[in-house]
């Protein structure tokens, strides 16, 4: 049995109710919830949250919400390995076989039924441990530098000073939409990131991770135009 888990705790504080503002006329965790449906991936589409509003909503667009998540792992400090073990094991306490999951971001309205169906195949192989959603930075990091408290500047890859952009080799990084693992491997807290994990590469025009007010507002600019 393969099993969707969406993170969506309440307690946003830069974006308010930020997992279930409204995103062009529906809660932004409809979108998640509906992609996990489309793709016939999963048995189960389950959200884990602590609290009742959220739960309501998410089972008003098809999820489930078996549980109520607990408080110590609803603070700004819990983990989202952490938080999806939690319910692998909830569900396997209920005796529910479990072969694959996937942790889907309840703010995630770029998410694409395709790039979930690529992700199972991947992890599916064999091949893999983890499969996650990625993509490249815009420009290269090995040219970043940081501001110091007196107010310069220091080079955080000085050996780069010199370097062209263009000479350099390109990063990734966690796009912020999914990633796929063995149930096992969340209650063991294996880590997603390791020489057996492999990425579905995706277009940074598909992805915004949504931590701000700007950040949403960019969000809606990229949802409109693939629209």
């Amino acid at each position: 049995m393969n099993i969707a888990i969406i993170p969506a705790r309440g307690g946003s504080k830069r974006i308010p109710k930020k997992n279930i503002k409204s995103f062009f006329g529906k809660p932004i965790i409809s979108y998640s919830i509906d992609t996990a449906i489309k793709s016939g991936l999963f048995e189960k589409v389950i959200v884990s949250t602590d609290d009742p509003e959220i739960s309501e909503i998410a089972n008003e667009y098809g999820a489930q919400t078996p549980f109520i998540r607990p408080k110590n792992l609803s603070d700004d400090f819990s983990g989202t390995h952490e938080v999806i073990g939690h319910a692998v094991q909830y569900l396997e306490s209920l005796k529910i076989n479990m072969n694959y999951i996937c942790c889907i971001y309840p703010t995630a309205p770029l998410i694409r039924v395709s790039d979930l169906i690529q992700g199972y195949k991947l992890i599916s192989s064999n091949c893999w441990d983890s499969v996650i959603a990625a993509t490249n930075y815009s420009y290269p990091i090995y040219r970043s530098f940081e501001y110091l408290e007196s107010g310069g500047l220091r080079m955080l890859f000085p050996d780069h000073y010199t370097s062209r952009s263009q000479d350099l080799e390109e990063v990734y990084h966690d796009a912020g939409q999914f990633y796929w693992g063995r149930a096992k491997a969340f209650i063991d807290g294996d880590p997603i990131f390791s020489q057996r994990s492999c990425a579905v590469l995706l277009p940074r025009s598909r992805v915004q991770d949504i931590d701000t007010l700007e950040d949403w507002r960019t969000a809606e600019i990229l949802f409109k135009a693939f629209k």
